[in-house]
C-alpha cells in the first residue's frame, strides 16, 4: 500500500485540484498528520470521507457502538445487512477504499489518555458531553488539536481547540496582492499612493514589501511593514521621515505573514464561549443553542435516550433543563431570555438523523481537520451553530404527532424523526434530473439515495457525457481507482444504488443543450419535479435555468470554486432565476498593454495564452482548412478589414516560408523566436522609447504603469532560455509530424550552428502607445493592405501552382494535411 509521509512524494495526478488550493507546503504538513475520528453514525462517515480524500497520512475510525435502523438514514456505508455489527469495523474497509496512499483502520476500544497520544488531531461526534470535556481537557494540555461536532436533526455544532499558539501561515488562501504605487510622503508614518487603475485591495494588518522604488531606496527589499488602510488607494506604513525624497515608481506586494492564534480548553470555552458570527445561522440566538445542545446532554443522560420525536413532554422537559442551565452560567454563558419555541423545537427534532445536514456539518468539520494539519486558513474560533428550521412547516401551529414520527424500522427512520412518514412517502414518488455527475454531483446523489429521493415510484436521472479521470478521484467519492475511463453518470449510479438499493436510478451521457432537445423534450420535462445543476460552465448552467423557468420547474444551482460556494433554489416566478443576475465582465486588458506595456502577471499570463495560440494553434488550423476546404479562400476574402491578409500570410508562412524539414529546423524556428521576443523586440521598443525619454508635458515616459524593459542575452547555460527553446522546438515539430527531442546535450550542439541574424533597430518603425492610438491608425492603412494583400495573392498563386505539382505530395506527411 502507498504511504503518505515526509518522504513520499506528491502524487500530483491525484491531488492536481487540491494543491491548487493548498500549495506544496500544506499538503506536505497535512501528510504527516495521524487523525483519530470517534463516532461512525452519518456525521462521523462524512468527516473520515473528506478527511482520507484529502490525504492524511493516517485515519483511525473509533465505535463502540453497533448499527440501528436509524443509521441507514445518513450512515452511506453501512447496509441492511450489516445492522448490529459494530460501525467502525463495518465502515473501515470501505473508507480505506476512498484513497490508497492513506491508511484506515477502525478501533472499538475505550478513548484512553495512552491511546489519544498517537494523534495530531482528534475529533469527537456522537460522543457524551463527559467525554468531550474530559477527552478535550487532556488534548488541550497535550497539544493535540481537538473538533468536536454533533447534529440533532435541523441542527449542528462544531467546536474547535487547536491549542495556545496554533500558527495560521496563511489565513485565506488568497493569492498576495501588488499595486503600483505613484507617490509615498516623508512623515512620522508614510503614506503611499497607489495607482488609481485599480483599488490595492489591502486591509489594516497586511504586511507589504517594496520594489523598484526610484528615490525612496531605503524602501526597496525592506523587511515586511505592517500597514494601515487609509483608502482603496492609499494607505500608511512606517516611519519614513528620515528617507531619502520619493522620485517615482515601485510596487507594493503583499507579504504572508505566519500568524498565532490561541484557544481556550473544551472547559474553559463552555463557560466563556466564542461564537462565530455568519451568514447562513440565526445568531442572534448562539448562545440559545449553546445552552440547548447541552440540555440535551442532560436529557439523554438522565433518560438513557433522546427526547422522543414531536412529544410535547419532552419538549417541556428540555425547556426545563435548559432554564436549570442557563441559571447556573455566569458572563457569556448566560442567555437574558430564552428562546422557548425554538428550545422546543430542538426537542422535536433531537432524535433525527438527516444525511443533508451531515454533510453540511462533516464537510465543515473536515475543513477544520486540513485547517489544523496544514496551518492554512484561519480556524473557526472556537464555536458554530446552524439550523434549517425552515425546512419545517412555516405555518402557525402546525405540528407533527408522536404517531406521525415513530421509528418504524424503516432506514428513514432518522428522518421520519424529523419529517413524518407523509414527506417520506412524497420523497420516493420524486422524478428528479440532475446534470452533471463530478463532485457535486456525486454528494447530491448520495445524499438523494439517503434521504429516499425516487425510491418508490420516481425516477432519478442523472446526465454527464464525461469519463472518470484519476484527478477525479480526489473529490468524486463515488469512484474508484479501477472505474477510470468509464462514464460518470453509469458508474455513480451504480455506487448509489450499493447505498440504497431501493433508489431508482438511470444514467444518461448526454450534454445539456439544444442538439440534445429531442431527448429533453417537452414530455421530459413535464413529468420532471424538480432539476438539480452540477455543472462547471455558466453557459450549460443558463440553459438549463431557461428550460426550468419555461416548464417552471425549480431548480437547485450551486457551485464550488477552491474553499468557496455557492448555493441557488430558483423557483420560477416565486424566486430570482440563475440568469436574472450575472458577473460583472472581466476587465479586458487594452492590446498595447499585452503587447508593449505589461506591468502585471494577469498581463504576461494573458500575452503567453495569445501567444501560444498564435503559434500552435490558429496557423495550424487555418493551414489545414487551406488544404481540405474548397470554400476556404471564399469564406476567408469575405473577413472584415485586414483579416484576409493576416489569415493568408499566416498560412502562407505556415505552408512554405517557416515550415520546417527536420528536428534542426524546428530547433532553428525557436532560437529565432526566442530572439525576436525577448531581445530585438525590446531593443526596438527601447529606440523607439529610450529609458529617459520624456512625454510633451516633460514629465518621464517609463513612468506610472509603464516599467522599463530590458533586452536578454540568451545563454545555453542558462536553464530557463534551454527550456523554452526545447519546450518551442517540440511543440513546432508536433505541428508538423516531425520527431521531436528531449536531449539537451544534442540541443546545445544544434544551436550552436544556429544562425541568428543581427539586429539593428530600425527608424520610423510606429510603437502604438495606447489603444485608441492603435485604433486610428489602423483606419489609415487601408490602402497599403490592398497593396500587401495584392502582394500575398499572387504569392499565393505562385504556391498554388505549386501544389498542384507531382512534387508536392511530401505534404501527404503531415498529421493535419491527411
Amino acid at each position: 500500500m502507498a504511504k503518505n509521509g515526509n518522504d513520499a512524494e506528491i502524487d500530483e495526478g491525484l491531488y492536481s485540484r487540491q494543491l491548487y488550493v493548498l500549495g506544496h507546503e500544506a499538503m506536505k504538513r497535512m501528510q504527516i498528520s495521524n487523525v483519530l475520528i470517534s463516532g461512525m453514525r452519518g456525521l462521523g462517515v462524512e468527516i473520515a470521507k473528506n478527511v482520507i480524500l484529502g490525504g492524511v497520512r493516517s485515519v483511525t475510525v473509533h465505535d463502540q457502538g453497533v448499527a440501528e435502523w436509524r443509521d441507514l438514514s445518513s450512515q452511506f456505508y453501512i447496509r441492511e445487512e450489516d445492522l448490529g455489527k459494530n460501525r467502525a469495523e463495518v465502515s473501515q474497509p470501505r473508507l480505506a477504499e476512498l484513497n490508497n496512499y492513506v491508511p484506515v483502520t477502525a478501533y472499538t476500544g475505550a478513548l484512553t489518555e495512552d491511546y489519544l497520544t498517537k494523534f495530531q488531531v482528534v475529533v469527537l461526534t456522537n460522543s457524551t458531553l463527559d467525554e468531550q470535556q474530559h477527552v478535550g481537557d487532556f488534548c488541550h494540555s497535550k497539544g493535540i488539536k481537538l473538533i468536536v461536532a454533533d447534529t440533532r436533526g435541523l441542527f449542528g455544532q462544531l467546536f474547535c481547540d487547536f491549542g495556545d499558539e496554533m500558527v495560521v501561515y496563511d489565513t485565506n488562501g488568497e493569492q498576495p496582492l501588488s499595486a503600483m504605487i505613484s507617490m509615498i510622503t516623508k512623515d512620522s508614518a508614510g503614506v503611499v499612493t497607489c495607482l488609481d487603475e485599480a483599488r490595492h485591495g489591502f486591509e489594516s494588518g497586511d504586511y507589504v514589501t517594496f520594489t523598484e522604488v526610484q528615490g525612496m531606496t531605503e524602501l526597496n527589499g525592506c523587511q515586511p511593514v505592517e500597514i494601515k488602510v487609509l483608502g482603496p488607494y492609499t494607505f500608511s506604513i512606517c516611519d519614513t521621515s528620515g528617507f531619502t525624497d520619493y522620485v517615482r515608481g515601485g510596487i507594493v506586494s503583499q507579504v504572508k505573514m505566519p500568524k498565532k492564534v490561541s484557544f481556550k480548553s473544551f472547559s474553559s470555552s463552555m463557560a466563556e464561549p466564542e461564537f462565530v458570527m455568519t451568514d447562513f445561522a440565526k445568531f442572534e440566538r448562539p448562545g440559545q443553542l449553546h445552552l440547548g445542545f447541552q440540555a440535551v446532554h442532560a436529557f439523554q443522560k438522565k433518560h438513557s435516550r433522546l427526547p422522543t420525536p414531536w412529544s410535547q413532554a419532552d419538549g417541556e422537559e428540555l425547556v426545563a433543563l435548559t432554564k436549570e442551565l442557563n441559571a447556573a452560567q455566569a458572563g457569556a454563558a448566560a442567555v437574558e431570555q430564552l428562546d422557548e419555541a425554538l428550545l422546543k423545537k430542538m426537542s422535536y427534532v433531537a432524535a433525527g438523523d438527516l444525511a443533508p445536514v451531515n454533510a453540511f456539518i462533516g464537510g465543515l468539520a473536515a475543513q477544520e481537520v486540513m485547517k489544523a494539519c496544514t496551518g492554512k486558513f484561519m480556524p473557526i474560533i472556537q464555536w458554530l451553530y446552524f439550523d434549517a428550521l425552515e425546512c419545517l412547516a412555516e405555518e402557525e401551529g402546525v405540528m407533527l404527532t408522536e404517531e406521525e414520527c415513530a421509528p418504524r424500522n424503516s432506514r428513514y427512520d432518522g428522518q421520519i424523526a424529523v419529517f413524518g412518514t407523509k414527506l417520506q412517502d412524497l420523497l420516493g414518488k420524486q422524478r428528479y434530473f440532475l446534470v452533471g455527475a463530478g463532485a457535486i454531483g456525486c454528494e447530491l446523489l448520495k445524499n438523494f439515495a439517503m434521504i429516499g429521493l425516487a425510491s418508490s415510484e420516481g425516477e432519478v436521472i442523472v446526465t454527464d457525457m464525461d469519463t472518470i479521470e484519476k484527478s477525479n478521484l480526489n473529490r468524486q467519492f463515488l469512484f474508484r481507482p479501477s472505474d477510470v475511463t468509464k462514464m460518470k453518470s453509469d458508474t455513480a449510479a451504480a455506487a448509489v444504488k450499493l447505498m440504497n438499493p431501493s433508489i431508482r436510478i438511470t444514467g444518461h451521457q448526454n450534454r445539456v443543450g439544444p442538439d440534445t432537445e429531442r431527448i429533453y423534450d417537452d414530455d421530459f420535462f413535464e413529468s420532471l419535479d424538480g432539476v438539480a445543476n452540477a455543472l462547471d460552465n455558466v453557459d450549460a448552467r443558463m440553459y438549463m435555468d431557461r428550460r426550468c423557468v419555461y416548464y417552471r420547474k425549480p431548480l437547485l444551482e450551486s457551485g464550488t470554486l477552491g474553499t468557496k460556494g455557492n448555493v441557488q433554489v430558483v423557483i420560477p416566478f416565486l424566486t430570482e432565476s440563475y440568469s436574472s443576475s450575472q458577473d460583472p465582465p472581466e476587465k479586458s486588458i487594452p492590446i498595447c498593454t499585452l503587447k508593449n506595456f505589461p506591468n502585471a502577471i494577469e498581463h504576461t499570463l494573458q500575452w503567453a495564452r495569445d501567444e501560444f495560440e498564435g503559434l500552435f494553434k490558429q496557423p495550424p488550423e487555418n493551414a489545414m482548412q487551406y488544404l481540405t476546404d474548397p470554400k476556404f479562400m471564399e469564406r476567408t476574402l469575405k473577413l472584415p478589414g485586414a483579416q484576409p491578409a493576416e489569415v493568408l500570410e499566416a498560412v502562407y508562412k505556415s505552408l512554405v516560408t517557416d515550415c520546417p524539414r527536420s528536428w534542426a529546423d524546428c530547433v532553428a524556428w525557436a532560437r529565432n523566436h526566442w530572439q525576436c521576443q525577448y531581445s530585438n523586440n525590446i531593443r526596438q521598443l527601447l529606440h523607439n522609447f529610450p529609458p529617459d525619454q520624456l512625454t510633451s508635458s516633460g514629465a518621464p515616459f517609463w513612468s506610472g504603469p509603464k516599467r522599463c524593459p530590458h533586452p536578454l542575452e540568451f545563454s545555453t547555460s542558462n536553464e530557463l532560455h534551454m527550456d523554452y527553446v526545447l519546450a518551442a522546438a517540440n511543440l513546432f515539430a508536433q505541428t508538423y509530424g516531425i520527431q521531436g527531442s528531449t536531449d539537451r546535450a544534442a540541443l546545445v550542439k544544434i544551436l550552436q550552428d544556429v544562425k541568428v541574424p543581427v539586429f539593428t533597430p530600425r527608424s520610423g518603425v510606429k510603437i502604438h502607445v495606447s489603444d485608441q492610438d492603435l485604433q486610428n491608425s489602423n483606419s489609415s492603412l487601408g490602402k497599403m493592405f490592398e497593396i500587401s494583400f495584392h502582394c500575398l495573392c499572387v504569392n499565393f498563386g505562385i504556391f498554388l501552382n505549386r501544389m498542384t505539382t507531382p512534387t508536392s505530395t511530401w505534404t501527404s506527411s503531415w498529421p493535419w494535411a491527411a
